[in-house]
C-alpha cells in the first residue's frame, strides 16, 4: 500500500526482466536484517478452502487451493502460541520475507509461524485464469477472506494437535486491517492483533479525502520545506507546457518513451509523478530494501537531494521519480501506461492480476477516496470524488460501490468493546493518521513510532533502526507474550 504500490513494483520486475531491477521482492529472504537474525524454513502448501462460505449450495463441490507457508522451526509442539499472518494484496512470499519481528517473535516465544494469502492473490487464484472475470471475481469480499482464515486455522489446528495453542493474528498495512476485523469478527478463534499501519477509518469513509496526500506532502516538507517548494514548482511548469500543449518538450524533460497528444496523457503523466512520492514516503526506512523495491536508505532525503541539486526542476523531477521505477538505470524511457495505472484507488493498484484484485475491492468495500489539491499538498489537483468512483467502478466491474459498509461491518471507530488489538503507526507513514493513533482501553493499545514508515515494526531488527521501534517492538512482545499467558489460563480452566 500505495496498497496497490507492491503490485506495481513486482510488475516492474517482469517487465524489466535482467536489464534493470527498479523494483521487487526477492525470495532469497530480506536484504536488511543482521547476519544472526532467525532464518524461517518455511515450507509452502496448499489448503482447500471453501469458495462460498455464505452460500450452502456451493459448498458441496466449492473449494479452491489457498497456498500459506508454514515452519514448525521454532515451535514448542502442542504448547507454544500460532503466530498467524493475515495476507494482505500480493504474493504471500514478499510479507513472510519482509516480517522478520514476527519471525524473530516465534523464536523468542517458541511459537508456530503461518503466513495465509489472502484469495484472489498471488497463487491463491479461485477460478485459475478467470478469477477477475463477471461474475467470478464477486467472491473477492473481505468477508470471504476472514472467513478462510479462520477456517484454516480451526483446521491447522485439529491437524497440528494444536487446539490449546493460542492464536495471535498480525498483518501490516491491508494485512493490519484483516488482523483487526478477525479480532472484531472471530475472537473465539485469535486471542489478539497486532495491526500496523492499519487505517481502518480513512478506508471505512471516515477521514479526511486530503489527508493522504498532504501527509505526503509533510514528509518532503519536513525534511526541507524548499524541497516542498521544488517539487510544486516542477510541476507548474510541466503544467505550463501542457497548457501549451508542448507536447514535445514533454516527452524529452521527463523521458517517455512516447510523446504525450492529449489532457488524459498529462493528467496520467500527473498520477505516474504523484505514485513515486507516494511510495518513497511509505518506505522511508532508514536502511535500503527490496519490499515494495529496490529503495535506498532514507529514500526521501535522497529524493530531496535530487530536487535540491539541479537548477532544472523538471530534470530534477524526472531523475527523482526514477528512484522508483528506474533505480539501477537501466530503463532509457518511462512508457507511463505500462508503469502506472489509474484504478479505484488512487495511490495507485499497481500491475497485474493482483492490481485487478485490488481495483475490485477498491470499487466495492474499501474507500479510497483520495484526492490532491495543490493547496494543503505539494501536487497538481487531482480530485476523486465518490462520483467519480461510482462511474468509474460501474463501467469497469458492472458493480457500484458499497459506502459505509467496512464501517457498519468493523465498527468504525466504535472499538470499546473489543479487547487485545495493537495499532502500531509511524509517524513517518502516509496511511497513519487513517487509523488509531491514540489508545482506547487498556487492551486496545495504540503504539505511534517516531521515526517509523510503513509498517516498520514488523520488519527483522536491523542495526540501523531507530530507538522509538526498537522501544515499540520490545512493548509489542510483552503485550503479546501476556495475552498468551492469559489465554493459556482461560483455556486451563
Amino acid at each position: 500500500m500505495s496498497f496497490g504500490g507492491l503490485v506495481l513494483l513486482l510488475f516492474l520486475l517482469f517487465l524489466c526482466k535482467a536489464d534493470c531491477v527498479p523494483a521487487g521482492v526477492r525470495n532469497n529472504g530480506q536484504s536488511s536484517g543482521s547476519n544472526d537474525e532467525p532464518k524461517p524454513d518455511f515450507k509452502e502448501k496448499y489448503f482447500s478452502q471453501i469458495l462460498d462460505h455464505f452460500n450452502y449450495n456451493s459448498m458441496g463441490n466449492g473449494t479452491y487451493l489457498q497456498r500459506y507457508l508454514i515452519t514448525d522451526q521454532y515451535w514448542k509442539k502442542g504448547h507454544g502460541p500460532i503466530f498467524f499472518y493475515t495476507g494482505n494484496e500480493g504474493d504471500i512470499w514478499a510479507f513472510a520475507l519482509n516480517s522478520g519481528f514476527i519471525t524473530e517473535l516465534a523464536a523468542e516465544q517458541s511459537a508456530l509461524l503461518i503466513f495465509a494469502e489472502h484469495r484472489y492473490y498471488g497463487k491463491s487464484l479461485p477460478f485459475g485464469k478467470d478469477s477477475f472475470n463477471i461474475p467470478e471475481v464477486g467472491l473477492l469480499t473481505v468477508e470471504q477472506a476472514l472467513a478462510d482464515y479462520a477456517v484454516m486455522i480451526t483446521d491447522l489446528r485439529k491437524e497440528l494437535n494444536a487446539e490449546a495453542c493460542p492464536v495471535v493474528v498480525f498483518g501490516g498495512s491491508y494485512g493490519g486491517m484483516l488482523s483487526v476485523y478477525m479480532r472484531l469478527r472471530y475472537p473465539n478463534v485469535v486471542a489478539g492483533a497486532l495491526a500496523a499501519s492499519a487505517p481502518i477509518l480513512s478506508t471505512a469513509g471516515m477521514g479526511d479525502s486530503a489527508q493522504f496526500f498532504r501527509d505526503v506532502t509533510a514528509d518532503f516538507e519536513n525534511y526541507s520545506p524548499a524541497c516542498r517548494d521544488a517539487v510544486e514548482g516542477a510541476f507548474q511548469k510541466l503544467q505550463t507546457l501542457a497548457q501549451l500543449q508542448d507536447y514535445a518538450r514533454i516527452k524529452t524533460e521527463f523521458a517517455l518513451c512516447k510523446t504525450p497528444s492529449s489532457s488524459q496523457d498529462v493528467h496520467q503523466l500527473n498520477g505516474f509523478l504523484r505514485n513515486a512520492f507516494t511510495l518513497m514516503a511509505m518506505l522511508d526506512y532508514p536502511y535500503s530494501t527490496e519490499f515494495m523495491g529496490n529503495m535506498p536508505a532514507h529514500p526521501v532525503k535522497v529524493a530531496c537531494d535530487t530536487m535540491l541539486n539541479r537548477t532544472d526542476l523538471m530534470a530534477a523531477l524526472r531523475d527523482t521519480v526514477g528512484i522508483v521505477y528506474n533505480s539501477t538505470g537501466g530503463m532509457t524511457c518511462f512508457d507511463l501506461y505500462a508503469l502506472y495505472v489509474e484504478c479505484a484507488d488512487p495511490t495507485g493498484c499497481g500491475l497485474g492480476f493482483d492490481s485487478l484484485a485490488w481495483d475490485y475491492q477498491a470499487c466495492t468495500e474499501i474507500e479510497m477516496c483520495f484526492e490532491s489539491n495543490n493547496v494543503t499538498d505539494m501536487f497538481p489537483p487531482m480530485p476523486f470524488t465518490e462520483q467519480q468512483r461510482q462511474q468509474y467502478c460501474a463501467r469497469r466491474w458492472g458493480v457500484l460501490p458499497r459506502l459505509g459498509w467496512l464501517k457498519t461491518q468493523f465498527w468504525g471507530d466504535s472499538l470499546l468493546t473489543a479487547s487485545n488489538i495493537i495499532f502500531s503507526n509511524g509517524n513517518l507513514d502516509p496511511w497513519a493518521n487513517g487509523g488509531i493513533r491514540k489508545s482506547l482501553s487498556s487492551s486496545l493499545i495504540a503504539i505511534n513510532i517516531a521515526e517509523g514508515a510503513h509498517h516498520l515494526d514488523l520488519r527483522a531488527s536491523n542495526p540501523s533502526d531507530p530507538d522509538s521501534v526498537v522501544k515499540a517492538r520490545q512493548k509489542e512482545a510483552e503485550i503479546i507474550a501476556q495475552w498468551v499467558k492469559l489465554e493459556r489460563l482461560k483455556m486451563s480452566t
